[in-house]
């Protein structure tokens, strides 16, 4: 078999350092960031130019001086803006955070008992799961630590969200300062709050679990089949708040998003982000909630899942076995070679190549993602070759499977590149760069009807590329080293997260930049500047939401194969009547999930109308600009609405696993993920393709940049209120039920893992009646 050349010493030093300098990075970044100052003053800029030559194709004067504007008072106004913005933000934050914190006690206890229940609260070791000529720690150990890490998952997902929360916050009044310098210094100010996030998320989550890993071996010794089986909870923590913050996030921010719209825009004829609609300050506190928040939890979920699923399968295959360390945590080893990579690839856009218009903004986004892909491939290569022996075996369904380490590189890779596959097959389909976007803005000449159905259309058809890429990675991956080596495809798609993420933070950050300029009343030249890059950002938001949906088909397949295993099925019939009924009712419901979100976002949105609407109708001299709205009203609407609405959701997908394993046994619950699995994938990536496709349209028909878009435009034409319908349409689709999928397929998969031993004791007990 031979041994693997990093020796065990090199990797338990290896990940932490890796975790501990993307951390100091992100701190690195965030101070960079600071430098912008929100006082006023003469060098209310980064400061530092010394008469140097023009940079970004802009000399470096403000161009407030050029037109007469007082300075002093626009860095005010924006650091008040802000404020406000921040302040909405967190408060949302906390209102959430309490909710979710007593369903994190509630659920916590829950895993305890039930896991417990297994072998009747004995403390006594007992035979292991899969060698039952050996001994193993007892079922009231696995329940105790499962509830451990399923509290650590599920802080360590809070505080990523909320963290990155803050520096977008911080980070977007400087963004709009910046962008009075020229277009590059506001991209880069954007882009390193972003990076902030990424980094301290992925290298949070890295370290976290490998520090518990390493407590929880105090106590387990040589049982690492117990142990991983207990580290699984930390997965199942990450996920379930994700879900919280992605469904109360997309409800709070498209409520108000709609709201704004609606009255705004299309009644009353008023630019987007002016600061006479009530709704402004919620509409831009829900892109932190929603795409930063939400997004952040996200992605960190996936990352904790795909990671405890590889583990799983690696305790019970030959680095289990034979407690070989380094080969044993290969998936924490190639997280940390990305934190390195990703770190080397964030230096492309921020220092070694200067943006100098704004026709180079996606292009640099989009190198990110490339240089990232190929940088990685080679780091996956040499660790593969380090921390691998040269041959093993992989548990596969009862069985070991011969594998080599170039095998195991390979299922790594085409995870890896299939993720930039279906981010470029994203932006194709969402970036009104190319023609599928283009054909729907000029459906929006006959009006919305049009416009909507090709979108829709658009979405359906957006699926075809991914669904293959994510069906080759799958075939390569299980043919090499069959679940091991899906769950490690999984991670080779989040193995560059830190990019990914900094890409997708900078969207909303962007988004921000443009509302605070409109807001406090800078030049139109300014404006255009915080619309480039938005329209940037909004096709990479797409991209991200690519990966994560994509991440999320490979990642549930993967917990899907290790609760097959745990649960001690020896194959999953779909002839059976049992199985059958399973996939049915599992690709139902994302669509019974999808329902509630958009008529959630729809209820909510209903009162932000009348709210926005009852303003402007009794408070005299708000649409001429003398008297101020209040926001305040609107901002709790949002935060009222969405912290109702997102408790029907989120008990659907955290209940079913458990009423089904219960009443009807694993049998049928392994239908219902794989039915779920299968239905929600698709659902994902139209709903998100279809949405991002409308707002694109809408933009591309507002900028004017082409002469067929000028044939369209301007702003307040009928094809432009057509493309307006179509963006209103398709908010929720892209930002609450699209993406909130990817979160319902993993969940259900990881909570079926973590409660697999109970479901396998005591399930099916309607069938055991009959």
């Amino acid at each position: 078999m031979g041994a693997a050349l990093l020796p065990d010493l090199g990797t338990e030093i290896l990940i932490p350092v890796c975790a501990v300098i993307g951390i100091l990075f992100s701190l690195v970044q965030y101070l960079l960031v600071s430098k912008v100052k929100l006082s006023p003053g003469r060098d209310s800029g980064a400061p530092g130019n010394n008469g140097a030559a023009p940079k970004n194709g802009y000399a470096d004067y403000l161009i407030e001086e050029e037109e007469g504007l007082n300075d002093h008072n626009v860095v005010l106004k924006c650091a008040e803006i802000q404020n406000a913005i921040s302040e909405g933000a967190t408060s949302f934050l906390f209102t959430e955070y309490q909710y979710v914190g007593i369903f994190m006690v509630a659920f916590a206890i829950l895993i305890f008992l039930f896991l417990g229940s297994v072998e009747g609260f004995s403390t006594k070791s007992q035979p292991c799961s899969y060698d039952h000529f050996k001994m193993c720690k007892p079922a009231l150990a696995t329940a105790l630590f499962s509830t451990i890490s399923f509290l650590l998952g599920a802080v360590t997902s809070v505080i990523s969200g909320f963290l990155g929360m803050k520096i977008a916050t911080y980070a977007n009044a400087r963004t709009t300062l910046e962008a009075r310098k020229g277009v590059g210094k506001a991209f880069i100010t954007a882009f390193r709050s972003g990076a902030v996030m990424g980094f301290l998320l992925a290298a949070n989550g890295l370290l976290v679990l490998f520090i518990a890993i390493n407590l929880f071996k105090l106590y387990y010794g040589d049982d690492w089949g117990g142990l991983f089986e207990a580290i699984t909870g930390y997965g199942l923590g990450g996920s379930s708040m994700a879900l919280f913050g992605r469904v109360g996030g997309g409800i709070y921010t498209k409520a108000a998003d709609v709201g704004a719209d609606l009255v705004g825009k299309v009644e009353r004829n008023i630019p987007e982000d002016d600061p006479r609609n009530p709704a402004v300050i919620a509409d831009n506190v829900g892109d932190n909630v929603g795409d930063i928040a939400g997004m952040g939890s996200d992605l960190f979920g996936s990352y904790a899942e795909s990671s405890c699923a590889a583990l799983v399968v690696a305790s019970i295959s030959s680095f289990g076995i034979n407690h070989e360390l380094t080969p044993m945590m290969y998936p924490l080893i190639i997280s940390s070679v990305g934190i390195l990579v990703c770190l080397i690839t964030t230096l492309f856009a921020t220092d070694f190549f200067e943006i100098k218009a704004v026709k180079e903004i996606e292009p640099s986004l989009k190198r990110q993602l490339i240089i990232s892909t190929i940088l990685m491939t080679i780091g996956i290569a040499i660790v593969s070759w380090i921390a691998l022996p040269s041959s093993f075996t992989i548990f596969n369904f009862g069985e070991q499977k011969a594998v080599k380490n170039w095998q195991l590189f390979l299922c790594v890779a085409v995870g890896l590149w299939a993720g930039l596959i279906i981010g470029f097959v994203t932006e194709y389909y969402t970036s009104n760069a190319y023609s599928p976007v283009q054909d729907v803005a000029d459906s929006c000449r006959t009006g919305a009807a049009t416009n909507v159905i090709f979108g829709l259309a658009l979405g359906y058809k957006s699926c075809i590329i991914p669904i293959f890429a994510i069906a080759v990675s799958i075939f390569v991956s299980f043919s090499f080293a069959a679940m091991y080596g899906i769950a490690v495809a999984a991670l080779g798609m989040l193995s560059t997260i830190a990019t990914g993420l900094a890409i997708d933070a900078y969207g909303p950050i962007s988004d921000n930049a443009g509302g605070i300029a409109e807001m406090a009343g800078m030049s139109h030249r300014i404006r255009e500047r915080t619309d480039a890059l938005d329209a940037a950002g909004n096709t990479t938001a797409a991209i991200g939401k690519g990966f994560a949906i994509g991440s999320a088909a490979l990642v549930s397949l993967a917990l899907f194969g290790a609760f097959v295993s745990r649960a001690d099925i020896s194959t999953v019939d779909v002839l059976t009547p049992k199985v059958f009924i399973g996939l049915l009712v599992g690709a139902m419901l994302p669509y019974w999930f999808s329902a509630m979100t958009m008529k959630s976002v729809g209820s909510a949105a209903l009162k932000m109308v009348e709210e926005v609407r009852r303003q402007f109708n009794t408070i005299p001299g708000l649409m001429e600009g003398t008297a101020k709205p209040d926001y305040a009203t609107c901002v709790k609407i949002s935060t009222d609405a969405s912290i109702k609405e997102m408790i029907p959701p989120g008990a659907l997908v955290m209940l079913t696993p458990l009423i089904v394993g219960i009443f009807f046994g694993v049998e049928t619950l392994s239908g219902v993920l794989a039915g779920s699995l299968v239905s929600g994938v698709q659902i994902a990536i139209s709903a998100s393709n279809t949405g991002g496709a409308w707002d694109n349209a809408k933009k591309y028909i507002e900028a004017g940049a082409s002469e067929h878009a000028r044939s369209l435009g301007p702003k307040g034409s009928d094809p432009h209120k057509a493309a307006v319908i179509g963006d209103t349409i398709g908010d929720p689709l892209k930002d609450t039920s699209g993406p909130s999928l990817n979160i319902l397929i993993k969940l259900m998969a990881v909570e079926s893992l973590v409660f697999a031993p109970f479901f396998a004791t005591h399930g099916g007990l309607l069938f055991k009646i009959f």
